[in-house]
């Protein structure tokens, strides 16, 4: 099988990727990304390339077309908006997920031709508070790091990033740097206890949006004791003074963190000079993000620890191309390639290039602003590309019901089924990750080649193709006559030469010559290039500039604070990682954590359902009792989807508040009340079929046989037969059924033949049972008593829940081995397996091995 070079269309670390069209997933060992490494997501990509669910061709109004008719319409509806509302009728809601040559066609059609900056991207809620916080600090937003720099630092602060979790690959590098050099330090500055604080050597648990009366402190203590650097701040930075009253005036016990946690901080910084400070959506996604990420630079800048090997601020980009969108101008409040769209030169530059009929003048509607338009009825046509914003932004049903409003709405997607996308006019079925070809730009600016290894299925299209065909139709076919995406890239790379004149950082120079179909890996301007060491910066005066920032004052509210993220082993709302069976096997269902003094106050057991309410909707989750949030706070994924569960969307209860320099929302700061959702049965089932999550509470998830389901409802049906066939989506078959009446106990399994098409276990209780032996069973000729017992015989053992995705390695396969004296994470990988690919795992196995130790005496 011949593999193909490509990067991961998972997050923004840009792992290269050996892939074959047989599903053969292999880690790049010549990608300076990853060396080989991969996670558990990218691992599992050989997982998602099949065609179930896809979207194929065209759909207008819900039923299939073909491209003339679809392309014919989008065009009519977008002129026709334009020629009678303005261009700033319509708009784009784009992706980091699209890759640089689908970005730059669709912002040079809106903001070149159509005459709009009404484009914005899903990255507005991950990194526009980076972005902003750069830009007036810098003069650009420009990433001064590389990821060689990890390896030689003494001392890595992760602030607000769930490193292990969301950027694993990057985690396990700092885990070996830090294992080659013990004395290296790592701090982990987060509200919740995570795998990633496994590795640290102080966990401060801040107060949410404490970060910035922490590192205000941090600036007074530099101050106070002399490690300024002052020839730095005189010859490279302004706002200096400012900066330092505003620090000295802030309190920092506002963080959270009590005097002598603030102390032994405050000393292991400043007394370190290879120090780098990495943050993600902990600090970005927040009301006062932007002024959080300048209080962090602000203190690099103090002690001139920028520009140098080891040493600097990193924002860890989220997704895998939101930095080639930053560059090409995918965001509302840009041009293009860095420039500015305020910027009347700037404009010209642009225009003169594109040679275009016109150019946008003002910044567009940011993300919250755009859907708010939509709601008010000021869109008038709609075009989403590569992202589900009805799951994903905040206020998620309010946005749902803001694009039902807007009278066209066209969404580009390789599924035929998204949330937003059931509210469509028309579908524009786009080529996936493996059929198309492209660049992406990784978190230490370095672009990669996504690379395709199988053909485009049925009549799907890459998105720069399906962009070009439409701007075609509006008149512009000159404009975007490109053969293929090689065309397209050497447009934008032409386009940074025409702007080198401005002084901006984006110089793309040493790819202007490129040899596209066998370009490697490559950082802007160039390898290993490291900015600011020559301490210029991008402000007119080539300086850097520190801003006074005012921390936000704590305030007492009500009920719980609610904070959002990640899962290991999903990605987004899960188009793409939800296919992989491995992926769903670790955590299969939307949960939220409870501190256990929450949980008793609550009334919540083993295995309850938690309801939140907040002013814009309500949710539903499992409930995890756990010490990894403080008492207070609450946090759940914000994966799941209305076509994955039934109540389980989190971003139904996050307000659409901003930050009021980026626009980036707060999705970590909801406000909500809970309380124990009362069922009156609950259930668990597998099957053989795709199931539908329509009951009060229900979760689906793929499985290695099939589909699982977690359910449960408000009142007993009176015909249990009937609700499992409705339940598993088995209509026609034999049925064994047990049932206790006493106890209220049910199980019931469904055949064709002798041939388990279904399980159906429901009880009055949280359903306790073997999970995974239940799902092993389906599909296969198991007898009804074997199929009903709902635990693995005693020569079958159960290997229980998984904790290793990549390897499918259970909880009681773990936990035996331990037993047998398997007492270090190495060990149990020698065993089990478990732990040796991306290591994501680790800090799990660790906290079993630490659990089964016994206690000292004095313990």
């Amino acid at each position: 099988m011949t593999l193909t070079r490509t990067t991961c269309p998972y997050c923004g670390v840009g792992c290269g990727v050996l892939a074959g069209a047989d599903g053969t997933i292999k880690g790049d060992p010549d990608h300076p990304a990853n060396f080989g490494r991969l996670c558990s997501k990218g691992s599992a990509l050989g997982e998602t390339i099949d065609l179930s669910g896809r979207l194929l061709a065209p759909q207008i109004g819900g039923e299939q077309a073909d491209w003339d008719a679809a392309l014919d319409l989008v065009a009519s509806k977008f002129s026709e908006a334009v020629r009678e509302h303005g261009p700033d009728s319509v708009a784009f809601y784009v992706s980091g997920q699209l890759l640089t040559e689908d970005y730059y066609v669709a912002n040079k059609l809106m903001k070149g031709f159509i005459g709009s900056a009404n484009i914005d991207t899903n990255s507005r809620l991950c990194m526009a508070s980076s972005v902003a916080g750069h830009k007036r600090a810098f003069g650009t937003d420009t990433v001064p790091n590389t990821y060689s720099d990890l390896e030689q630092a003494d001392l890595i602060v992760l602030v607000g990033s769930n490193t292990a979790w969301c950027h694993p690959v990057l985690f396990q590098r700092i885990a070996a740097a830090k294992a080659a050099r013990p004395s290296m330090r790592v701090i982990n500055v987060d509200p919740r206890l995570t795998a990633t604080s496994d590795i640290a050597d102080m966990h401060l648990r801040i107060r949410p949006d404490g970060d910035a009366a922490l590192f205000n402190g941090l600036l007074a203590h530099l101050v106070a004791n002399g490690h300024v650097d002052a020839d730095y701040v005189a010859a490279h930075v302004n706002g200096f003074d400012a900066a330092v009253a505003e620090a000295q005036a802030s309190t920092p016990t506002d963080s959270g963190l009590s005097a002598s946690e603030l102390e032994a901080f405050y000393r292991l910084w400043a007394g370190t000079d290879k120090v780098m400070t990495l943050y993600s959506q902990g600090v970005n996604q927040s009301v006062c993000g932007s002024d959080k990420v300048n209080s962090i630079l602000n203190c690099h800048l103090a002690t001139g620890r920028i520009g140098k090997a080891g040493c600097g601020p990193f924002s860890l980009t989220g997704q895998p191309n939101a930095m080639g969108g930053r560059e090409v101008g995918g965001l509302a409040n840009m041009l293009a390639n860095h420039l500015d769209i305020e910027n009347a030169d700037h404009r010209d530059a642009v225009q003169g290039f594109w040679e275009s009929p016109t150019i946008c003048t003002q910044a567009g509607l940011k993300a919250v602003d755009l859907f708010n338009a939509c709601a008010d009825g000021k869109i008038k046509a709609l075009w989403v590309m590569s992202t589900n914003p009805a799951v994903s932004m905040p206020d998620a049903d309010g946005v749902a019901e803001a694009i039902r409003n807007v009278p066209f709405v066209a969404v580009s997607d390789i599924m035929a089924r998204t949330d937003t996308g059931d509210l469509a006019d028309v579908l524009l079925p786009a080529t996936g990750w493996g059929e198309k070809d492209g660049t992406v730009t990784n978190s230490e600016r370095r672009i990669s080649r996504q690379r395709a290894f199988l053909p485009a299925p049925g009549d799907t299209r890459p998105d720069w193709k399906i962009i070009s065909d439409v701007a075609a139709r509006m008149g512009w076919a000159d404009a975007f006559d490109y053969d293929g995406p090689a065309d397209v890239f050497a447009e934008y790379v032409a386009l940074s030469d025409a702007a080198s004149g401005f002084a901006r950082d984006l110089d793309l120079s040493v790819f202007a010559d490129v040899d596209y179909a066998n370009m490697i890996p490559r950082q802007w301007p160039d390898n290993d290039s490291r900015f600011f060491a020559d301490g210029r910066f991008y402000h007119a005066d080539g300086k850097a500039k520190m801003l006074p920032i005012t921390p936000p004052t704590p305030i007492a509210h009500t009920g719980f604070h609610l904070n959002t993220g990640r899962i290991r082993d999903q990605w987004h709302t899960m188009t793409r990682s939800g296919k992989a069976p491995k992926l769903g096997s670790h955590l299969a269902e939307p949960y939220v954590e409870v501190n256990p003094a929450d949980a008793a106050a609550l009334g919540l057991g083993l295995g309850d359902l938690l309801r939140l309410q907040s002013n814009e909707g309500r949710a539903t989750f499992r409930a995890l009792v756990t010490d990894r949030v403080a008492k207070g706070q609450l946090f759940a994924p914000m994966h799941w989807t209305r076509q994955k569960s039934s109540s389980g969307t989190v971003n139904s209860l996050v307000t659409s508040i901003t930050d009021p320099t980026s626009g980036q929302p707060a999705l970590k700061a909801g406000k909500v009340s809970a309380e124990r959702m009362d069922a009156a049965w609950y259930g668990f089932a597998a099957s053989i079929v795709e199931m539908e999550p329509t009951r009060p509470y229900a979760a689906i998830a793929r499985t290695e046989t099939g589909w699982q389901a977690e359910v449960a409802g408000m009142k007993c049906p009176a015909d249990w037969v009937a609700e499992a066939r409705t339940v598993t989506g088995i209509s026609e078959s034999e049925v064994a059924i047990l049932e206790d009446h006493v106890t209220g106990l049910v199980r019931i399994a469904l055949y064709s033949g002798k041939v388990l098409k279904a399980l159906f276990f429901s009880a009055l209780e949280p359903v306790q049972l073997s999970r995974r032996h239940a799902i092993s069973l389906v599909g296969t000729e198991t007898a009804p008593m074997t199929a009903l017992a709902g635990r693995s015989a005693a020569d079958q053992p159960d290997p229980g829940p998984t904790v290793c995705a990549c390897f499918s390695v259970g909880l009681n396969t773990l936990r035996d081995a331990v037993a047998n004296g398997a007492n270090t994470v190495e060990a149990l990988g020698e065993v089990t397996c478990a732990g040796t690919n991306c290591g994501s795992c680790k800090p799990e196995l660790a906290a079993l091995i630490a659990k089964a130790r016994p206690a000292m005496a004095a313990e």
